[in-house]
């Protein structure tokens, strides 16, 4: 009974969590979102060439990092976000992008592996409690040798969020397991 009881309150999290953004995006709350690729994104997007790259960006937003990759000829590029606006969103702009390859739904719940991942803050807009399952989910999504690479928020952590912040020391830390 416990573990259902544990499975259960996991489950309403995740519906939480989807209420919370997809509501965000209907009242047009989106203070985080830069409306363009953030400087070092697209900096790192600029150093990539292998267009063979199965890209996954998690928490995707608005996707200015999807599009730009998109533009730039990367067609194995993923979007997943629990909210459907801004996936509608992107489609829009991007209509001959894969619908397949727009995926509203848990990120935790994903059964695909990828190349690189782009961390776009995602990390630090998921409640504190689920950091560990989100480690643990990169190292069963990324393939050997590939690469999770991306912006972390630096300040104090706060139970008070989205963003509820991190520091160097906590991540490296949490992905010391994982890492090569």
């Amino acid at each position: 009974m416990a573990f259902l009881i544990s499975e259960h309150k996991f489950i309403f999290t995740n519906m939480q969590q989807k209420e919370f953004w997809s509501e965000r995006w209907e009242k047009g709350d989106t203070g985080w979102d830069a409306g363009a690729p953030t400087t070092p994104l697209a900096e790192y997007i600029n150093t990539l060439d292998d267009h063979q790259l199965n890209i996954l960006i998690p928490g995707c937003g608005s996707g200015y990092e999807a599009e730009l990759l998109w533009t730039r000829g990367f067609k194995n590029v993923w979007v997943i976000d629990l909210a459907e606006i801004p996936l509608k969103q992107f489609k829009q702009r991007n209509p001959d992008f894969p619908q397949e390859q727009l995926i509203c739904g848990d990120f935790f719940n994903l059964d695909k592996t990828f190349d690189l991942v782009l961390e776009q803050t995602f990390y630090c807009a998921i409640p504190p409690s689920m950091r560990d399952q989100y480690v643990a989910k990169m190292a069963e999504i990324i393939v050997p040798g590939g690469k999770l690479t991306g912006l972390l928020f630096n300040f104090p952590l706060t139970e008070e969020g989205p963003p509820f912040g991190g520091s160097e020391e906590e991540y490296r830390k949490r992905f010391a397991p994982f890492s090569n």
